[in-house]
């Protein structure tokens, strides 16, 4: 007999879970199963007041941690929107989803894959969702249709009557500013005219106006997370009216670029305090692989002009002290801006009664380069990009703070323990539901990361070599971070080859946690590098385990 892949015994498994639930509930009602509230914010790196920040301004957030557990080391699969999400959603890392990119739709390379959502509604769950949960580049139009009980309210944009009467919607799906939306319009029939392809005006448009930072005087339902948690509010009377366990992902785009809030967030803050990164070189002994040319930022209208009259390093992003304030400035604003809307929604459950019988969940899906190592947006293995909040609360258990390793791998695993559904044996975390009961648990040993650096001639020009299609393992441990760059486009389905690996590092966070200094090669640190090099062969190898059963 045909061996069964894990997805279809995964989905006979199901079959048999529902057909088993069914007859239970003849015999005896099941107890309730508990809502599940799916908060996703973009960009959020933990810059949080309940993570130690002395400068942000997040009381909503904070008081969401105080009712929950704070997970201080969590740790992303990939630093950037496609592939974090696309591990998040599925449980199971990026050499098995087969997303590495923003192009690659999961479903595409993995049609059997199974999503927490579509899961959960073989366990009678009504699943919805509105704003960027995945990213929509890496799944269907609809969001991934088989997640969602009830089609996906939106993406970015909601309808139109959410947003405020005083502007209208915002121009490029950011901007509110008059002179920016007059642009935006000037532009926009500039392209007609030139007879440019209807779906081609808005890049056409941004190429010539798209300014990195906005900060308007208007409503926060002027830009589209406010517009949004208006229409969510209203979908959560329905949810509440359906008497049904719900599982609800709402999805925040801030603080992702353009760093647009309303004036009031941007008045929390003095701009001369912004905190900048007190070390933006390159770490001694450090690979160039490990770098990029913060290609994202570069991509706003008002960069490019600032790179003509600043020395750049050959790596990363050189910008003038006062732009780097601005972008910090108007990050911090992005976060509080966020941070009012998770109150309001949170505020909503309250008024509806839900939360009583709710597990509330917040991630952000990366860190962020605030100019540490000279780097701005996310795309490495660094800290600052790998290093991602994640708080959950749930009924019955207290509050508490856990310094265990996490990842975002664990995220499924979690909702379905504490949800009281069986959990699916081939994911690849583990649950922290026993770290939430008993905060001083450990639940492994080391994270896993990775990232990409593919051959396209800005990045293999900058590298020095032809080769560019390498993969950077990346594994924390309490301590240190050891990350090696494999080439000839290796993945963990493969035998691991010395010969493929471009450079390692290794970085010790209790003597320097800036990542001043790659200690790989030093004589004091060879037992480390040797312990750190053993683990990742280690999970090289179970990962190429798991990939041959795919």
């Amino acid at each position: 007999m045909k061996n069964q892949t894990p997805t279809k015994s995964l989905n006979l498994a199901l079959a048999g879970l529902v057909s088993v639930s069914a007859f239970a509930q003849t015999e005896k009602k099941a107890p309730e199963k508990p809502n599940i509230l799916f908060i996703a914010i973009d960009d959020l790196k933990p810059i949080l007041g309940c993570y130690g920040d002395q400068i942000v301004k997040t009381p909503n957030i904070d008081r969401l941690a105080s009712n929950g557990t704070v997970f201080l080391q969590n740790y992303v699969q990939q630093a950037v929107s496609g592939p974090t999400r696309a591990s998040i959603m599925t449980g199971m890392r990026p050499d098995y989803t087969g997303v590495w990119d923003l192009k690659t739709r999961m479903r595409d390379v993995n049609p059997d894959i199974v999503s927490l959502p579509q899961y959960l509604i073989t366990q009678g769950y009504s699943t919805q969702g509105i704003g960027k949960v995945y990213d929509q580049r890496c799944v269907d139009k609809k969001m991934d249709a088989p997640s969602w009980s009830v089609p996906y309210y939106n993406y970015f944009k909601t309808q139109e009557k959410y947003y405020s009467s005083q502007t209208g919607m915002p121009a490029l799906g950011a901007y509110q500013l008059p002179e920016t939306k007059a642009l935006a319009e000037k532009f926009r029939k500039e392209a007609i005219s030139k007879g440019i392809a209807e779906d081609e005006i808005e890049a056409y448009v941004s190429q010539r106006v798209k300014p990195s930072v906005e900060c308007a005087d208007v409503p926060d339902n002027a830009y589209n997370d406010g517009a949004n948690v208006q229409r969510a509010k209203e979908i959560l009377l329905k949810l509440k009216n359906d008497n049904k366990p719900f599982f609800f992902a709402v999805g925040f785009s801030k603080p992702h670029l353009p760093f647009v809030a309303p004036k009031k967030y941007w008045d929390l803050y003095k701009r001369d305090e912004m905190p900048v990164a007190k070390f933006q070189e390159k770490s001694k002994n450090g690979p160039a692989i490990a770098y990029h040319n913060a290609g994202e930022l570069r991509n706003y209208s008002d960069i490019p002009a600032l790179t003509e009259f600043t020395d750049q390093k050959d790596f990363g992003l050189t910008l003038p002290l006062n732009k780097q304030k601005e972008l910090i400035h108007g990050y911090y604003a992005a976060v509080s801006y966020t941070d009012a809307q998770v109150g309001i929604l949170m505020h909503a459950m309250d008024s509806l009664g839900l939360l009583k019988n709710t597990i509330v969940i917040l991630w952000g899906d990366h860190g962020w380069h605030l100019g540490d190592h000279n780097l701005w947006c996310k795309h490495t293995n660094f800290e600052q990009a790998t290093h991602a909040p994640l708080i959950i609360s749930a009924p019955g258990i207290k509050p508490s703070v856990s310094k265990s390793m996490t990842e975002f791998v664990d995220i499924f695993p979690t909702l379905c323990d504490l949800a009281g559904v069986p959990i699916p044996t081939h994911l690849d975390g583990k649950s922290l539901a026993p770290v939430m009961k008993k905060p001083d648990l450990k639940v492994k040993e080391y994270s896993a990361s990775q990232y990409p650096r593919n051959g396209n001639d800005p990045e293999t020009g900058r590298l020095g070599f032809a080769e560019g299609k390498c993969m950077g393992y990346s594994i924390r441990t309490d301590r240190y971070r050891y990350t090696i760059w494999m080439g000839d486009n290796f993945r963990t389905n493969r035998t691991f080859d010395q010969k493929l690996v471009v450079a390692s590092e290794l970085y010790d966070y209790q003597k320097d946690p800036d990542e001043t200094i790659n200690v790989v090669d030093e004589k004091s640190y060879a037992d480390v590098a040797k312990d750190m090099k053993e683990k990742m062969l280690e999970y090289f190898d179970g990962q190429r385990i798991k990939l041959a059963k795919k």
